[in-house]
C-alpha cells in the first residue's frame, strides 16, 4: 500500500484506528487498514493535518464504503497478543437513484408512447361506442339493425373491403418479431485451464513483471471473485511476445469456430441461409476482418450483409445485436448469426503499470454465437423474442471517454488504463439507461409511484434524513461530517416486478456488489453473473450469455419469463436487452458450458 497520509479517531469502544490514505490510480484495490486496541485505557485523540483532500470531501465520501473483518489475534511485534482487525475502504457506484434525471424518464415515456399510442385512443372509442349503444334498450337496438336499416349490396361490401385493407396495412406495416432461436458459448479444452495460483506463478516464470507487480496482481485476484478454473491462451505466459497478428488469428479461429459449429449444430441452420452476420470484438481487428474468416471458413453466400465491429467495449454484443435486428427488420424472412469475443492474448500487457495490469488479472477466454430470424414459422421453435433494447452513450463527456483507454506506457507497451472514475462514471451511465428503460418495463404500479416521488422531490425538495449504518457513519466521520446526516432517497423501482431474471456483465464482484445494492437485487438474482464470474471470469461481451446458459442449465427459465441482460464498456457504453421466453427451456444434455460443473454451483461463499 503507497501511504499518503495518516489520521487517527477515537472511537466509541476505545478502539484506536490508523487509517492509511492510498492513491486508488496505483492502487485500485481495496484498501486494508489495521485497528489495534490501545495499550491504556485512557486515550487522547491525535489529528494529523495529512488526510488526502479527497477524503475530506464529501463527495469522495459518498463513493466509499467500509467492511470491518476480524483478523486474529497479532503473532508478532509490538501489538503481539492483541485481537486484530481490518477496514476495508472500497470505492463504490454512486447511489445514482439519487440524482435521476427527469428528461431520461421523459425519454423513456417516449419511446413507451411511439410504439403504443393505440392503446390510448382505443379507450376512447370503446367508451363512445359503449356510450352510444348503451342509450338504446336491446329491443331498440335490434329493431335499428334489423328492420329499419336498409342495407345494399356495394355499401356492404366496400365498408368490408375497406375494414380488410386497413387491417392487412396495420400488420404489414408492423414491424417483425426478432425471435432467438438458440445461442452457444464456447467452452476452452482443459489443457488452458488455469488457477490463480498458476497464474501468478506462469506470470512470474515469464519474466515479465517484477516482484511488486506480481503482488499487485496477487491482491487483484484474491478480490476479484474469479475461481480457479478459467481459461487462458498458452502464448500470454511465454516470455516471447504474444501480441501478434499470428496469435490473435490463431486464438480467434478457436473461439470464435468453437462456438459457431456448435449452435449450428444444435439449430440445424446450414450456414449458407444466413443472410446477416455481425461480430464484435474491442482490440483485435485483423484485415481481412473476423467476418470475413467467418465467411471463408463456412464458405457462406456471397450476398450475405456483414459487419464487423471494433473498439466497443464489453457491452458491443448488445450493439452488434441492435444492428442484426435492424438488418433483419429491412431485410424479411432471414437468419442472423452474432457473434461476441474478445482475444486476450492479443490484448495482454506485459508491463508495470498498475492501472493497466487490471484487465490482465479479469480478462479470460469466451466467445457467444447467437441465431436469430424474423421469420414467422420460426415461432414454434424459437426459445426467447426480442423485447427491447435501450442504448446509453456518455462518450461526449471526456472523462467518461478516457476512463477505459488503449495507450502505451512509458516503456512503450500496449495495454489499456483503467481511470479510478470509473464506478462512478459507470454509475452514471447506467442511472441513464434504467431510467430509460424503466417505462418500458415496469408495472403501470411501480411506475406511478416512482413517478410521483420523482415529481415531489423536484417540486418541494428532499425527505427528513434516515437512520445511517454503522459503516455510513464511520465515513461520515472520516470525511469531517456529522455521522447524521445523509443524502435523501427517492423511492426505487422493484426491478424484480418488471423480470424474472438477471443477467449483468461478470466484470469483477466489486462491480456486482454495488450493482445489487443500489438495484436491490436478491442474491439469487445475481447468482447467474457471480457464478460466471467465478468460473469463466469476465469473458467480455459474452459473458451476459454464460449467464443465461446458466440460468438454462439450472432449468430456470419457464414460458412467459423476461429476462434482462446488462452490459456496460468504454467509451463509455451502458446497453440493455430484454428477452421474453417463448417456453419452458429443459435441461441441456449437451452443447451447453455448464454441463459438468453446474451441480456444483452455486459456490457458497461467493
Amino acid at each position: 500500500m503507497q501511504q499518503m497520509g495518516c489520521n487517527y479517531f477515537l472511537l466509541p469502544n476505545q478502539i484506536q484506528l490508523p487509517i492509511f490514505i492510498n492513491s486508488l490510480f496505483t492502487h485500485p484495490s481495496p484498501a486494508t487498514f489495521l485497528l489495534y486496541p490501545p495499550p491504556h485505557p485512557t486515550l487522547s485523540t491525535t489529528h494529523h493535518n495529512c488526510v488526502s483532500s479527497s477524503m475530506a470531501a464529501g463527495a469522495e465520501h459518498d463513493l466509499l464504503s467500509t467492511e470491518i473483518v476480524n483478523r486474529g489475534i497479532e503473532s508478532a511485534g509490538p501489538n503481539a497478543g492483541s485481537p486484530t482487525f481490518s477496514v476495508r475502504v472500497r470505492r463504490r457506484l454512486p447511489d445514482f437513484v439519487q440524482s435521476v434525471n427527469l428528461k431520461y424518464v421523459k425519454l423513456g415515456y417516449h419511446y413507451l408512447i411511439n410504439h403504443a399510442v393505440y392503446l390510448a385512443t382505443l379507450p376512447l372509442l370503446v367508451l363512445v361506442f359503449s356510450a352510444e349503444v348503451g342509450s338504446f334498450s336491446r329491443d331498440e337496438l335490434w329493431k335499428k339493425l334489423c328492420e329499419d336499416a336498409t342495407y345494399d349490396l356495394p355499401t356492404v361490401l366496400s365498408a368490408l373491403a375497406a375494414f380488410l385493407f386497413t387491417l392487412l396495412l396495420y400488420f404489414l406495416s408492423r414491424p417483425r418479431s426478432i425471435y432467438l432461436l438458440d445461442f452457444a458459448c464456447f467452452k476452452p479444452s482443459d489443457d488452458l485451464k488455469v488457477t490463480r495460483e498458476e497464474f501468478i506463478e506462469q506470470a512470474r516464470r515469464s519474466g515479465k513483471f517484477d516482484e511488486e507487480s506480481l503482488k499487485f496482481q496477487r491482491r487483484i485476484l484474491e478480490s476479484s471473485g474469479i475461481g480457479d478454473e478459467t481459461y487462458i491462451p498458452k502464448a500470454i505466459m511465454s516470455a516471447e511476445n504474444c501480441s501478434t497478428m499470428k496469435e490473435g488469428r490463431a486464438e480467434a479461429s478457436t473461439v470464435m469456430f468453437g462456438a459457431l459449429d456448435e449452435l449450428f449444430e444444435k439449430t440445424r441452420v446450414r450456414p449458407k441461409d444466413v443472410g446477416v452476420l455481425v461480430v464484435n470484438c474491442s482490440i483485435f481487428n485483423p484485415t481481412p476482418s473476423l467476418s470475413a474468416m467467418i465467411i471463408n471458413h463456412y464458405k457462406m453466400r456471397g450476398n450475405i450483409l456483414s459487419f464487423n465491429l471494433g473498439g466497443m467495449g464489453c457491452s458491443a454484443g448488445i450493439i452488434a445485436l441492435d444492428l442484426a435486428r435492424d438488418m433483419l427488420n429491412a431485410n424479411p424472412n432471414n437468419y442472423a448469426v452474432v457473434v461476441s469475443t474478445e482475444m486476450v492474448g492479443y490484448n495482454w500487457y506485459p508491463g508495470q503499470e498498475r492501472s493497466m495490469l487490471i484487465p490482465n488479472c479479469f480478462f479470460r477466454m469466451g466467445c457467444s454465437a447467437i441465431l436469430l430470424s424474423n421469420r414467422r414459422r420460426d415461432y414454434r421453435r424459437a426459445k426467447y423474442r426480442l423485447e427491447h433494447i435501450v442504448r446509453t452513450h456518455k462518450g461526449a463527456d471526456d472523462r467518461s471517454f478516457r476512463c477505459v483507454y488503449q495507450e502505451e506506457d512509458a516503456q512503450r507497451f500496449k495495454g489499456i488504463k483503467v481511470s479510478k472514475d470509473l464506478m462512478e462514471i459507470g454509475g452514471d451511465a447506467l442511472k441513464t439507461n434504467i431510467t430509460t428503460l424503466s417505462p418500458l418495463v415496469l408495472p403501470f404500479s411501480e411506475q406511478l409511484i416512482f413517478f410521483a416521488t420523482l415529481v415531489w422531490r423536484n417540486l418541494f425538495g428532499t425527505k427528513p434524513a434516515t437512520k445511517s449504518s454503522p459503516s455510513d457513519s464511520l465515513l461520515n466521520a472520516a470525511a469531517g461530517g456529522s455521522a447524521a446526516s445523509t443524502a435523501p432517497k427517492p423511492y426505487i423501482p422493484d426491478y424484480k416486478l418488471a423480470f424474472e431474471h438477471f443477467c449483468v456483465h461478470a466484470a469483477s464482484k466489486m462491480v456486482l456488489d454495488e450493482l445489487q445494492r443500489n438495484l436491490e437485487l436478491s442474491d439469487r438474482n445475481m447468482e447467474p453473473s457471480r457464478m460466471t464470474l467465478h468460473r469463466f471470469g469476465n469473458t467480455s461481451s459474452s459473458s451476459i450469455w454464460y449467464e443465461l446458459a446458466y440460468l438454462e442449465a439450472k432449468e430456470r427459465v419457464r414460458r412467459g419469463d423476461r429476462v434482462w441482460q446488462l452490459a456496460f464498456g468504454s467509451g463509455f457504453k451502458c446497453n440493455s436487452v430484454v428477452w421474453k421466453s417463448m417456453g419452458r427451456v429443459k435441461r441441456p444434455t449437451r452443447n451447453n458450458p455448464w454441463i459438468e460443473c453446474v451441480d456444483r454451483y452455486p459456490v457458497p461463499q461467493l
